[in-house]
């Protein structure tokens, strides 16, 4: 495990503290995090685990971490967390802690402008309102889909990266 970076910027007038530090091989991987005021605004976490088994890891790993930290600082100075930095003067939510890794949200509700009984979809037969008349002529159907025998979600994203039994 190395060292990690810690720097305290100051931007627009204010102090940022950004960190950077190697979990170890144990746990391989690097994580830069972005503060101001105590909150965390933006972390990015990246994996080295596919490298262990290099002559030179503790050097790549170095140079992975020296980048990650300095790329954190360019985007800093670039402006890209400002709504996050300064709600106030933007007019934005309060800063939370937010985290660039993906997380899951609800679907947007979508509100249909028109009644659904008379959307009609491509390659399907268009619904017709009860009591109206049939339309002279229907689009083509699709075929039917072939019928696929089910597998587990890990089978499928292991045949995805072509590591299926």
């Amino acid at each position: 495990m190395l060292l990690g970076y810690n720097h305290n910027v100051t931007y627009k007038g204010e102090v940022f503290h950004i960190q950077t530090e190697d979990s170890g091989i144990k746990n391989p991987h690097i994580i830069t995090l972005l503060y101001r005021e105590g909150v965390i605004l933006c972390s990015k976490k990246t994996s080295y685990a596919d490298i262990l088994k290099i002559d030179t890891l503790e050097a790549v790993v170095e140079d992975l971490m020296k980048e990650q930290h300095k790329e954190m600082m360019r985007r800093l100075k670039s402006g890209e967390f400002d709504e996050r930095a300064f709600p106030d003067k933007q007019k934005a939510e309060p800063v939370t802690e937010l985290k660039e890794e993906a997380t899951i949200s609800e679907p947007p509700v979508l509100v249909p402008s028109e009644p659904l009984a008379t959307i009609d979809l491509l390659f399907q037969e268009p619904v017709v309102p009860a009591g109206s008349e049939q339309p002279a002529a229907s689009p083509q159907k699709a075929p039917e889909p072939k019928k696929e025998e089910a597998v587990s979600l890990d089978a499928a994203i292991l045949n995805f990266f072509g590591a299926s039994k």
